[in-house]
This record gives C-alpha cells, sequence and structure tokens, in this order.
C-alpha cells in the first residue's frame, strides 16, 4: 500500500514498535523479588495463594486495583477524534 513518502511496511514497522513498547513497559512494571506477607498501603495479610501467584507482590487485591485504576486515570487519549486534532 502506497503511503505518500514513506516506504512500504512503514506503518507496520511503527506498529510493532508500539507494541513492542508496551510489552516492555508491562514488563517492566511487574513486581520482582521476594513477596510480602502484609500489603505496604493498607498493612492486611496478602493471601498465600496470591503470593504463589505474583512473585514480589507488595500490595494486597484490593489495593492494587485502586492503584491501576488511578494509573489508567492518568493516561492520554492517542485515538482523539480527527476533529479534535484540527483545532
Amino acid at each position: 500500500m502506497a503511503g505518500g513518502w514513506s516506504r512500504d511496511g512503514a506503518v507496520q514497522d511503527q506498529i510493532d514498535a508500539s507494541v513492542q513498547d508496551a510489552v516492555r513497559k508491562a514488563r517492566d512494571q511487574m513486581p520482582t523479588g521476594d513477596s510480602l506477607s502484609e500489603c505496604e498501603e493498607c498493612e492486611k495479610a496478602i493471601p498465600l495463594a496470591r503470593r504463589d501467584a505474583v512473585p514480589g507482590v507488595r500490595l494486597c487485591v484490593a489495593c492494587q486495583s485502586a492503584q491501576d485504576e488511578s494509573a489508567a486515570l492518568t493516561s492520554f487519549n492517542r485515538r482523539g477524534s480527527k476533529d479534535s486534532q484540527l483545532r
């Protein structure tokens, strides 16, 4: 497919690079090391099943969910409408 001044496959290369960046970011955010037996935030006990399932876990499910939710709200929308990009 012709893309103006770009070479063939340039769009796919950009998509692949974006996916690789997202995977790298997700892996960097995964906890490492020994799991805690108590949550860093609320100090409630972290169940053994969670500690076994997620190596290096630091937060209970409730605190982790709250943290993930607040992180999702601070992201930006890359897919804004074309109309909003033209203003």
